[in-house]
């Protein structure tokens, strides 16, 4: 099959800001025999981000960098990147993380699937450069997600602030994201990889997950990830309720996907109630839990788990269980 061939995988950077780490990213990316496009997106950056990837490029033709004038976020670039490119894969980098050697081969090792992700290893910033060497080696144990595994793994649980199955990064069919119409949602700046994953998965996408790692989410303590403002969680859980009104899912589909909607509105009552505290002072936001009573037990929740986070581990990174090399996994997995 030709997807399984070299030359079968474009790779798509969307960044900003992010000329300190674009380099690694492209370069890892390159490396790869199965790649055939990188295409980075300079998403506004101020920091000369394009000109540091083009400073990667290995002379072998295959990086684009394009640029937006504006910021117009992960979304669009996406988008934009998916129109400009031809390969029949396609993966997402993050512009801060990089490729372990050897990732696509893995991933392509068999073609049962429309989606396909492997394990993430978190990787500290200092010790990126050791990183491989560390790396542990797990037995493949692939399995395949259905529509309600998928969702449930986006719902936080007590002491785990970010679901898990959502970080992955799975390499994804083109011949399918054309033939159901799907792209990234551009009004989303919060959980658009996990929209388009969720509309996929209603579409009976095979999703694939082996537990082998090619994938480094490079760790630092300054990383905008889990930051976010208000609106964009407004956004996210009217983007489950726009693939419920569709009203072709299973009653269990269906249900799951209510479940994650009223997660994320309960985290959207309490930020809201919050800016409003901070805005106008304790007054007024108390004044709009007593008018949006169907509000108030997101509220109170969410307050007292404010109040007890420093009696618990975990942050606001998934929960990684841990190698036998010191390294850290998203998924928990055997060795080989």
């Amino acid at each position: 099959m030709t997807d399984r061939a070299e030359n079968s995988v474009c790779v798509i950077i969307a960044a900003k800001n992010a000329s300190d780490t674009i380099g690694l990213a492209v370069a890892s990316a390159l490396r790869e025999p199965e790649v055939a496009e990188v295409v980075v997106i300079d998403d506004g950056s101020t920091d000369g981000t394009a000109a540091a990837a083009s400073c990667a490029d290995d002379g072998s033709g295959r990086l684009t960098i394009r640029e937006f004038e504006k910021n117009r976020g992960p979304a669009a670039a996406r988008n934009h990147a998916i129109e400009i490119s031809k390969a029949p894969l396609i993966g997402i980098l993050d512009a801060d993380d990089f490729f372990f050697p050897g990732r696509f081969a893995s991933l392509l090792d068999d073609d049962d699937w429309d989606f396909v992700a492997d394990n993430i290893a978190f990787v500290s910033a200092d010790t990126v450069p050791d990183a491989h060497a560390r790396l542990d080696h797990f037995d493949a144990k692939p399995r395949f997600l259905d529509l309600v595994a998928f969702v449930e793994g986006n719902i936080s649980k007590r002491g785990v602030r970010r679901g898990e199955i959502g970080f992955l990064k799975p390499l994804m069919r083109r011949s399918f994201m054309d033939a159901h119409g799907l792209r990234y949602n551009e009004a989303l700046r919060l959980g658009e990889d996990y929209d388009l994953y969720v509309r996929a998965l209603a579409r009976h996408a095979r999703y694939k997950i082996i537990h082998s790692c090619g994938y480094g989410a490079v760790v630092r303590s300054d990383s905008l990830s889990g930051r976010h403002r208000t609106e964009d969680l407004r956004r996210l859980y009217e983007a489950d309720r726009a693939v419920l009104a569709k009203g072709d899912l299973s009653a269990t589909d269906a249900a799951a996907i209510r479940r994650h909607e009223r997660h994320i509105r309960d985290r959207y009552e309490l930020r809201h109630f919050l800016d409003i505290k901070s805005r106008s002072g304790l007054l007024s936001a108390a004044s709009y839990a007593l008018a949006h009573p169907f509000a108030a037990p997101a509220i109170a929740g969410g307050i007292l788990a404010d109040k007890t986070e420093r009696f618990r581990k975990h942050g606001g990174a998934p929960i990684a269980h841990a190698g036998a090399n010191g390294l850290r996994y998203l998924l928990q997995a055997a060795p080989e």
